[in-house]
């Protein structure tokens, strides 16, 4: 008579342990699948010259990946990330004939405002982060057009500059924006767990209202959150300018969609109120690597990445809210 009540428990406890496992892991275990499959079908996968473009591939993305983390959990969204990095790229490439501190400082400062501009008017007037991130990605894109007559001046950094030694030089073998994207996503992490900042960037994102009557600030934790994106993302632009020695002005077109694709593949609720900072470093790994065996197999256009990243997206949203209904469910 109790073997049967026994059993439905054992059932039910197995399916609350693999719907959290998929929570919380789910990203981790694509991504370990996806690079076993890689390592065992392409060879060349598995060298060190290719994990070591893979991990430079990955650092700049990540940086301005970070920044939207923080955005997203917060329950808004920055569509300005793809702009205002390559307005940093420009401006780092502008600044760097006046030293290595203006062309990092230079960058960093702008891409800042626009950040704040875009967290005072989110914050303070109440306006959907859609619309006033969509009208400073235009007002970023447009300055960068009028710095660059159109994109008829290309801003080069003379070979030799410390500020490319920055993009370009190496330790261990891997550049040094690894290193800095690494130190930035650890710091980012502890930032967001282990500080009341913290606190308050995942209890605005999960009830604005409560987390007001509670008497955290949550419109100077959406101001922070946002200069942060700004910032993150000028760095990034600054990098790659140093990397590439050079301002390119048509880079960061789409980016946007990319780094809020990377967030979300992580686990972090487009929602808001919950995400991980290591979720979204695991997106950025799948999408590097998608592009990385799409580049292996050589047959395929380079379009297919987004082919395949979109659909990757899809499930992954469509299993988050799945989750989450089994888990107001229980």
């Amino acid at each position: 008579m109790t073997a049967a009540p026994t059993l439905a428990g054992q059932d039910s406890t197995r399916r609350e342990l693999m719907t959290g496992v998929l929570q919380k892991q789910g990203a981790a275990i694509a991504l370990v699948l996806m690079v076993a499959v890689a390592w065992l079908l392409f060879p060349r996968f598995g060298s060190l010259d290719n994990l070591r473009d893979i991990a430079l591939q990955s650092s700049f993305l990540a940086i301005i990946a970070l920044g939207m983390t923080f955005v997203i959990i917060t329950g808004g969204i920055d569509l300005s990330v793809g702009s205002v990095y390559a307005l940093g790229g420009v401006l780092a490439a502008y600044g760097s004939q006046w030293g290595f501190l203006v062309a990092l400082l230079l960058p960093l400062a702008v891409c800042g405002l626009i950040g704040l501009i875009n967290g005072l008017l989110v914050a303070k007037t109440g306006m959907a982060p859609f619309i006033v991130t969509l009208a400073t990605l235009l007002f970023a894109r447009g300055l960068l057009l009028a710095i660059t007559s159109e994109g008829a001046t290309t801003y080069k950094i003379p070979e030799g500059e410390a500020f490319v030694e920055l993009g370009r030089g190496t330790l261990f073998g891997f550049g040094y924006p690894v290193f800095i994207a690494a130190a930035l996503c650890l710091i980012g992490g502890l930032l967001l767990r282990r500080t009341r900042f913290g606190q308050s960037v995942f209890a605005t994102g999960g009830s604005e209202q409560s987390a007001k009557l509670m008497g955290l600030p949550v419109a100077r934790t959406k101001v922070t959150v946002y200069v942060m994106s700004g910032v993150l993302s000028g760095l990034a632009g600054a990098l790659t300018a140093a990397y590439l020695q050079s301002g390119v002005t048509v880079i960061g077109v789409g980016l946007e969609l990319d780094a809020i694709s990377v967030v979300v593949i992580g686990g972090t609720l487009l929602t808001g109120g919950m995400g991980t900072i290591l979720g979204t470093v695991i997106g950025v790994g799948i999408r590097t690597v998608i592009q990385n065996v799409i580049n292996q197999i050589g047959t395929l256009d380079s379009n297919y990445q987004s082919v395949v990243s979109g659909a990757f997206l899809l499930v992954v949203v469509v299993l988050q809210r799945s989750l989450a209904r089994t888990t107001t469910r229980r």
